[in-house]
């Protein structure tokens, strides 16, 4: 049980942002920065939808209360917009990022391929070395940038042990993380970082930048009330000791809370719409504490086909 559960959750990794540049160079009104696309590759954390395109049965997340914040349950799995929307919205592209597999969609300016349950191993197996996973990456990454795409945004694994389902499944309480997934994320984690420099040296006009989505998880865990989270440690919507089951599904009778905005997980796994425009802002325009080495403000301005003049560095703690 504990293989599988560890497996199915570590390999999930591919969760990064792809920026095209328009050869026009139109420029967004008031931000000098040039008009571009935005495509999302994934699991559920950036599913806009297409998990509940592929399958017939009626998916949780196509049924209220998922999207609850805007009276909109739409396939994201979240009470709201999701953080590829927001950045979407800094980079000032005026429509939604529609999922790819639904059918009549305006991808002109970008669309998610992120589908729920993926997987860069394509199905979770009993093991899996974090060489294997982290080499597969690559090659996804690759096989995009042969492709024509140039700027890359990945995201690390969050803090794994500390979500509502980790918790719940493992009985670590309300106060403790199952720090055995937690030291999982973060090998794998370290690894992205000298991957993607040397995919830089070796590739012309490769351009990256990595979010530090562990530590950003795990300050509003560890201290909730500085980012006005009154709960971390458990769900707003589901059932079971941490609230971290059966969010939406149908003859569960799930306890929802009042106010989502208190919550950082809007269910088990996914972050409410509060905490997901926290982190839209933060890839957006943090500093290298939290988005280096550079922020997706900073990789859209950056010409084109030059190589770049910075590299990934560990970071050290911050407050973001």
């Amino acid at each position: 049980m504990m293989a599988t559960h560890c497996t199915s959750l570590v390999s999930v990794l591919g969760v990064f942002l792809v920026l095209t540049l328009y050869h026009n160079r139109i420029t967004v009104s008031g931000q000098n920065i040039p008009a571009v696309a935005l495509f999302t590759f994934g699991d559920s954390n950036f599913d806009a939808g297409n998990k509940q395109t592929l399958t017939q049965a009626h998916v949780a997340q196509g049924f209220w209360p998922y999207g609850k914040s805007r009276d909109d349950p739409n396939g994201k799995f979240s009470d709201g917009f999701i953080a590829p929307d927001f950045v979407a919205k800094f980079m000032g592209i005026p429509i939604e990022i529609p999922a790819a597999l639904k059918p009549n969609v305006n991808v002109s300016r970008g669309a998610s391929f992120a589908v729920a349950d993926a997987t860069l191993l394509g199905a979770p197996v009993e093991s899996v070395s974090q060489f294997s996973v982290t080499n597969k990456l690559k090659n996804d990454i690759s096989l995009l940038y042969s492709s024509g795409a140039s700027k890359f945004v990945i995201q690390t694994l969050a803090p794994l042990g500390c979500l509502p389902i980790v918790r719940q499944d493992y009985n670590t309480g309300m106060d403790q993380c199952y720090e055995k997934l937690n030291d999982l994320a973060k090998q794998h984690n370290e690894k992205i970082g000298p991957m993607l420099n040397e995919m830089a040296k070796a590739s012309p006009g490769f351009q990256f930048t990595v979010f530090d989505f562990y530590n950003v998880i795990l300050r509003r865990t560890q201290r909730n009330l500085n980012f006005r989270f009154f709960v971390t440690n458990s769900s707003c919507c589901g059932i079971g000791t941490h609230n971290a089951y059966g969010c939406g599904l149908p003859n569960v009778h799930s306890k929802l809370c009042e106010y989502q905005r208190s919550y950082l997980f809007f269910d088990g796994r996914h972050n409410t719409e509060k905490a997901q425009e926290m982190f839209g802002n933060l890839l957006f325009g943090a500093d290298p504490n939290v988005i280096q080495p550079m922020n997706v403000r900073e990789l859209v301005v950056y010409p084109a086909d030059e190589p770049m003049r910075e590299s990934w560095m560990p970071t050290t703690s911050a407050t973001f």
